[in-house]
């Protein structure tokens, strides 16, 4: 039995080993790539492996009454995802009152199963986590950018 953030730390090394700025935090670790930040967490896999949870963070909030409209867009956005998702998350916002709308922040969301932590899997992580990054903030980019933009 491993000791627990074995798994996390060893992908951490290997990441900053193939250049990746790469930095704990709490429970998990921020991966830096140019002007975005990926937070992973990894867990051991009790029937074997590694699970890898990949979090971006797109700055982007939406009001409680626009939810209709976006779900619809997000869900043609995902459709076209092959490396992660696009999810709400509420913003617990402790300040406001109980009229207030609910906020949500738009994230990108991914899991990845390493069968072990070899250097194959981790050139795998690397490449999944890459692509991932690259595919989500070209869609939400060219949604907000094009014609027919997101409005939130």
């Amino acid at each position: 039995m491993t000791a627990p953030g074995t798994e996390l730390q060893r992908i951490m090394r290997a990441l900053e080993e193939s250049g990746m700025t790469v930095e704990a935090v709490e429970d998990g670790a921020l991966v830096r790539n140019g002007e975005s930040r990926v937070a992973l967490f990894a867990e051991p896999d009790p029937q074997g492996g590694v699970i890898v949870r990949l979090h971006l963070d797109l700055d982007l909030y939406v009001e409680e009454d626009a939810l209709p409209d976006i779900l619809m867009g997000m869900n043609l956005l995902n459709q076209g995802l092959d490396y992660g998702a696009l999810n709400l998350d509420p913003v617990d916002d402790e300040e406001a009152g109980d009229d207030t709308p609910l906020t949500f922040a738009v994230l990108g969301r991914s899991v990845l199963w390493l069968r072990d932590l070899g250097s194959s899997e981790l050139e795998r992580l690397r490449e999944h986590l890459r692509r991932f990054e690259a595919e989500v903030t070209e869609a939400v980019e060219r949604t907000l950018h094009g014609s027919k933009g997101m409005s939130a």
